[in-house]
């Protein structure tokens, strides 16, 4: 979404640096709404989401935002562009991230474990990245934000008896900068699926899926 490492695919190495050619650095921890790096800062470190979330975002020329991505624990956020950050990074929630210097991993000199580790983080963002340029330009709102709500609950949800729910820590103000829509339409939607009881919701930061079929038909609607 795009977010780069699953938890399915997270490798001890991420969380132990066993090398001495990868520097130990302490792990950070960031209170919500704190800027991790900001965009055009020099690119000496990259980031792996230990707990909590973060969302990445730039600031177009004429002011508006876009939010690029959200970061969940077993991410790696940080890539550069040459040589320097190309976006802000701040906390959704209190978060833990484990830094790495981008030197080592850059140039390969490091455990080949976590550099491989980061060649395959980098090239699932590319592919996400492309998946999220579909979205914003083939799909509808509704379409939109069914496919947000579906791979969140994929990343993110937890059983609870028959039915699946997981924590929204970003406002509907960033889904809308994220999926391009503005954040009344985003609120419609949400509200929507919740009548038509395809979800419902626990407090405004948590989201039960109740009938998962129908999310997935509406997040992959045919437009003919």
């Amino acid at each position: 979404m795009y977010v780069t490492i699953s938890n399915e695919h997270k490798d001890q190495a991420f969380y132990e640096q066993t090398t001495e050619t990868i520097s130990h650095l302490r792990p950070i921890r960031a209170a919500c709404g704190k800027h991790v790096f900001r965009e055009g800062d020099k690119v000496d470190r990259i980031y792996v989401v230990v707990s909590g979330a973060v969302k990445l975002t730039r600031l177009l020329e004429d002011g508006r935002r876009q939010i690029i991505a959200f970061g969940f624990p077993g991410d790696m956020v940080g890539f550069p562009s040459h040589g320097r950050h190309h976006t802000d990074c701040e906390a959704l929630t209190t978060v833990q991230l484990e830094p790495y210097q981008f030197s080592s991993l850059e140039s390969g000199t490091g455990d080949p474990v976590l550099h491989k580790a980061f060649v395959q983080a980098a090239l699932r963002e590319i592919a996400a990245m492309q998946d999220h340029f579909v979205m914003l330009g083939r799909k509808s709102a509704s379409e939109k934000v069914a496919s947000f709500l579906e791979t969140m609950a994929q990343r993110l949800g937890e059983p609870v008896g028959n039915y699946r729910q997981f924590p929204l820590s970003m406002s509907r103000a960033d889904i809308a900068d994220f999926l391009g829509l503005t954040t009344e339409t985003v609120s419609r939607t949400i509200s929507l699926f919740r009548k038509s009881q395809v979800i419902a919701l626990d407090g405004a930061h948590t989201v039960v899926v109740l009938r998962p079929d129908a999310l997935h038909a509406i997040a992959n609607r045919d437009r003919g």
